[in-house]
């Protein structure tokens, strides 16, 4: 028994000083590293296009568009589990809009501004660059969202969109965030928060939805502290999480009330810059992209997509994991971009 307790008692302070040593070996987390070049600036906003050594392969140059919520890092958290790299080692040209920290002067950007400037600014760039009339959209989250409502908007300049993990139908009750949100008022957060969503209070919220989450990080940073390449993982995950941005107010009032509690978006109800937005003059080629153990946009929240829209030429895709897990999985890292790029080079003409 004594033996026992001296030899428990050895192995963990050889542990503490393997984990001290694997900590001295870090002096920076660094995340988002693969090269680009910013090609076009708004306000916050950013648009990168990511160097090539080679000449891309495919035809049409692809725009990514992120959720507002969290920043696109995440789609770029270490070489070997980066979403931009393995686009660009397909063979894409890749372009990315950063959306940037919205600050007071921004708090009243609508989803008007987001769609209907932001977006398409970038994309007329993009067709300026390039000389052509049409760009593919690879779109994420509430990203793919304003993708959505993009594209039946100016049909003429979209040529395939993908959509993954894209909330569209509000009206489910699967996943916490959507019961909860039905019976917020979201005027009067906005207006507690004076106009400016803080990005801490989201992720706030995000945590509560999965309240063992944070149990499950303490265990998964203890296992880690060994390993220097678990470590890193580890900490690119928290510093991507902890960079996240403010949500101007009154776009964040918009997409709540009017898509997740009145689902004007699959009613054909909801108006941007004055404008219809109609699901069937969504017209270009579609890849729709779920994630089936997703908590944060379930499937019943995306699949439904595909029934309300006008194009012929649309798939609905089943990805087994979560909605993070989509991205920086091992198992996405042979499987996502690869389904993705396939599909494009059929319609690469």
């Amino acid at each position: 028994m004594e033996n026992n307790l001296f030899k428990e008692m050895a192995d963990m302070s050889q542990k503490m000083m393997k984990s001290y040593d694997t900590l001295h070996q870090i002096k920076e987390v660094e995340i988002a590293a693969s090269p680009k070049t910013a090609v076009y600036t708004e306000d916050k906003l950013v648009l990168y296009r990511y160097k090539r050594e080679t000449p891309a392969t495919y035809k049409t140059p692809v725009l990514i568009v992120y959720a507002l919520v969290n920043t696109y890092k995440m789609l770029d958290l270490q070489p070997d589990r980066s979403y931009i790299k393995n686009l660009l080692n397909a063979g894409l040209d890749v372009y990315l809009i950063d959306w940037g920290n919205p600050s007071k002067s921004d708090r009243y950007l609508s989803i008007d501004d987001y769609v209907n400037s932001y977006i398409n600014n970038c994309v007329d760039t993009i067709r300026k660059e390039n000389k052509v009339e049409k760009i593919n959209i690879l779109s994420i989250c509430q990203g793919g969202t304003l993708s959505v409502i993009y594209s039946t908007l100016y049909p003429n300049k979209i040529k395939n969109l993908v959509t993954q993990v894209t909330p569209i139908d509000f009206s489910t009750n699967d996943g916490l965030l959507f019961r909860w949100s039905k019976n917020m008022d979201f005027d009067k957060l906005v207006e507690g928060f004076n106009g400016l969503i803080p990005g801490d209070f989201l992720n706030q919220g995000f945590d509560m939805l999965k309240p063992m989450m944070k149990v499950q990080k303490q265990q998964t940073l203890v296992k880690s502290l060994e390993d220097k390449e678990k470590l890193l993982m580890f900490l690119r995950m928290e510093q991507w999480i902890s960079e996240s941005p403010n949500q101007a107010g009154e776009c964040f009032r918009q997409f709540m009330k009017e898509l997740y509690q009145e689902n004007k978006l699959i009613k054909g109800e909801l108006v941007v810059g004055g404008r219809e937005v109609n699901l069937k003059n969504l017209v270009c080629p579609l890849l729709n992209i779920y994630a089936t153990e997703d908590h944060l946009v379930p499937p019943a929240a995306t699949k439904p997509l595909n029934d309300y829209v006008g194009t012929k030429d649309k798939e609905l895709y089943s990805f087994k994991g979560g909605h993070i897990g989509v991205f920086v999985g091992s198992k996405s890292q042979k499987e996502l971009c690869p389904t993705i790029t396939e599909w494009l080079k059929k319609r690469d003409k």
